[in-house]
C-alpha cells in the first residue's frame, strides 16, 4: 500500500512546536532521525528523515495563531479533500482551516471531529 495514494490511509505527521529546533535535537537523537535544516522558502519547515524516506516534518506554531502548547498532528489521505470536508460537516463536523494548496505537495485541510478530535487531510500532487 502507498500511503500517499490510498483514501484514508495516515500517510503523514508533524509537530507544532514553539522551539522546532530544540525538537528536532531531541527526536534525532531519541529516534535517530536526521532532520533536514529548516527550508526558507517553506516558512522554516524541518522535514524528518529514517534513512532516504521523509516520515514527517516539524514546524514552528503559526505566526498570528493563538498559543497552543506543542502537539503532534496526523494526516490521512483522501482523493478529493472539498469532498471529503462537505461529508465531515454533513457528518456533524467542522472545518477549522480551510483546504488550501501546498505547492509541490497537494491540497489539504483540518478538520475535527463531532467529539473535537482535530486531523488534516491531505490529497497528494506526487
Amino acid at each position: 500500500m502507498d500511503a500517499f495514494k490510498t483514501h484514508g490511509a495516515f500517510s503523514w505527521n508533524e509537530l507544532t512546536t514553539s522551539d522546532p529546533a530544540a525538537a528536532a535535537e531531541f527526536y534525532g537523537q531519541l529516534f535517530g532521525w536526521t532532520v533536514k535544516a529548516p527550508d526558507a522558502a517553506m516558512g522554516g519547515y524541518r522535514v524528518v528523515n529514517i534513512g532516504d524516506t521523509a516520515i514527517a516534518g516539524i514546524m514552528a506554531n503559526p505566526e498570528g495563531a493563538p498559543p497552543m502548547p506543542p502537539h503532534w498532528g496526523a494526516y490521512i489521505t483522501v482523493s478529493n479533500v472539498d469532498e471529503t470536508l462537505g461529508r465531515c460537516t454533513t457528518l456533524g463536523g467542522k472545518v477549522l482551516v480551510p483546504a488550501m494548496g501546498i505547492p509541490g505537495v497537494g491540497r489539504m485541510a483540518v478538520l475535527q471531529d463531532p467529539q473535537g478530535a482535530v486531523l488534516s487531510v491531505m490529497a497528494y500532487s506526487m
